[in-house]
C-alpha cells in the first residue's frame, strides 16, 4: 500500500521540507502544497492518508502566532467548498494529524484541537508568550503521560530542539482537568530525571502543568511545541559525538514512523 501524507505550507511555515522528509524516511509519500492550493480544491486532502501542518512564522506571527493562518483555515472557501470542513472529515475518519510549533498553535486557534465534545472551530485552551519573554531556542526533555495518543505509542521520553517565542499552553481549571481525566495531555517538559517540571530552562516557556503537546479524543491529532522533525538522525543531536548512540535514527522519527504504521494497519 502506498502510504501518501501532505504536508501543508506557504504564508511563512518554513519547516515543511523537514516534516516532509520525516514522512518519507517513516516510509510514506510526502507531498508539500501550499494552503492556497488546497484551499481552491480541499477534495484533494481525500486521497492523502495523513496530514501536517509544520513549524514557522506563518504571517509574521501577526496577530498572535498562527492566529491568521487558523483564520484562514476556519473561513476560505475555495470551488469545492470549506477547506475546514474537509479537514474535519479527515480527522473524524482517524487519519493522522500532526501540527508542530506553529502548526500546533494553528489547530489551538482554529478549534481543531482539543475539539472536546466535537466542538470544531471553536478555540478551547491557547499558546501565549513564553514566561521569559524572549525567544527560546534550546533541546528539552519530554514525559509521554499515559494518553490516548497513537502517534505517541511506545514513547516514553523523548528529547528534541524547540524554537519559539509564544509557547506557553494555557488553559482554565476546568479544561485542564477534562484534558488529564480523558488523557490527551501526551507531552509534558521534564527534568533530567524524567520528571515533569515547571523549571526553567527545562520548561522553556512556563506552560501550564508543564505541557508540551495535547492530542484530540480519537487519539489520531498530536499538536506538540518542540520539533521532532528536527531529530531524524542521531547526528542532530549535539550531544552524539559523545552519546555515541547505537542506531543513526534520532527519537523525534519515532512518531512519524507511527503514523505510518497506524495507516498500514487500519487503512487498506
Amino acid at each position: 500500500m502506498k502510504i501518501r501524507a501532505l504536508v501543508l505550507t506557504g504564508e511563512g511555515i518554513n519547516c515543511d521540507y523537514e516534516t516532509a522528509l520525516a514522512f518519507s524516511r517513516a516510509g510514506a509519500s510526502a507531498q508539500r502544497m501550499h494552503i492556497n492550493d488546497l484551499i481552491e480544491s480541499p477534495k484533494q486532502l481525500e486521497a492523502f492518508h495523513a496530514l501536517a501542518i509544520p513549524g514557522g512564522f506563518s504571517f509574521g506571527d501577526d496577530l498572535g502566532a498562527g492566529k491568521a493562518f487558523a483564520n484562514k483555515i476556519v473561513h476560505a472557501v475555495g470551488k469545492e467548498g470549506k477547506l475546514f470542513d474537509s479537514i474535519v472529515n479527515f480527522i473524524e475518519e482517524g487519519k493522522p494529524v500532526i501540527g508542530i510549533c506553529n502548526g500546533f498553535q494553528i489547530f489551538v486557534k482554529s478549534g481543531l484541537l482539543p475539539a472536546l465534545g466535537g466542538k470544531y472551530g471553536e478555540q478551547q485552551v491557547s499558546i501565549f508568550y513564553n514566561d521569559s519573554g524572549r525567544f527560546e531556542n534550546r533541546w528539552v526533555k519530554l514525559k509521554a503521560p499515559e494518553s490516548n495518543s497513537i502517534l505517541l505509542r511506545g514513547i516514553g521520553q523523548l528529547e528534541v530542539p524547540c524554537r519559539h517565542g509564544e509557547g506557553k499552553f494555557i488553559a482554565d481549571n476546568n479544561m485542564l482537568s477534562k484534558l488529564w481525566e480523558k488523557k490527551l495531555v501526551c507531552l509534558q517538559y521534564a527534568d533530567s530525571e524524567g520528571k515533569p517540571t515547571m523549571s526553567f530552562p527545562e520548561n522553556p516557556n512556563g506552560s501550564m502543568n508543564a505541557i508540551a503537546g495535547i492530542c484530540n479524543e480519537k487519539g489520531n491529532v498530536l499538536g506538540l511545541m518542540p520539533h521532532p522533525e528536527a531529530f531524524l538522525f542521531a547526528t542532530n543531536h549535539p550531544q552524539w559525538a559523545r552519546e555515541k548512540p547505537d542506531t543513526w535514527n534520532g527519537q523525534g522519527l519515532k512518531i512519524f514512523e507511527n503514523a505510518v504504521k497506524y495507516v498500514r494497519e487500519n487503512y487498506r
